[in-house]
């Protein structure tokens, strides 16, 4: 990794697994609340009850169609001065953290991370709205990147 590399990055493939199972977990509290109605034994309230299910159903289906997009939006690029995050498919954000501001890089895992040989990797600065955390990295690819920020931000601040 240079300085110069200007090519935005992906996240691994893998990542659409995670992101469906959170998608999932996300899911179910509504859709198993949406089913209440069917379990009323009322023949005013029965010809009704499928409409929240079905509701339900549909937002369920077009939020876990959007995960393989939603991932596919992520990315970061490596430029001279900062690392560039980007994420989102309608509202779009792009946040750039210098590297002389880092004050920590940090790597986390969870069970399904670990699972999937996946990492976040994630990039404190003094302003909060610059923090950075970014999921769904190989964890040696999130390894290599944090050794990689580390030296360049231990670089860029003994020139302050």
């Amino acid at each position: 990794m240079t300085d110069n590399d200007s090519t935005w990055k992906v996240l691994s493939p893998r990542y659409i697994v995670e992101a469906y199972v959170g998608t999932l977990a996300v899911l179910v509290g509504p859709l198993a609340i949406a089913s209440v109605p069917l379990w009323v034994d009322d023949p005013e309230i029965e010809r009704l009850s499928w409409f929240p299910l079905v509701a339900g159903a549909l937002i369920a289906v077009v939020a876990l169609g959007l995960v393989p997009r939603r991932v596919r939006a992520m990315g970061y690029q490596l430029r001279q001065d900062d690392l560039v995050f980007r994420r989102g498919i309608i509202y779009q954000r792009y946040v750039a953290v210098p590297y002389g501001r880092l004050q920590l890089v940090d790597i986390s895992r969870g069970p399904l991370s670990r699972l999937l040989s996946l990492s976040e990797l994630r990039l404190v600065t003094a302003a909060a709205s610059t923090g950075v955390t970014i999921p769904g990295l190989l964890a040696s690819d999130a390894e290599n990147l944090r050794d990689h920020l580390i030296a360049v931000a231990e670089t860029r601040r003994a020139g302050l």
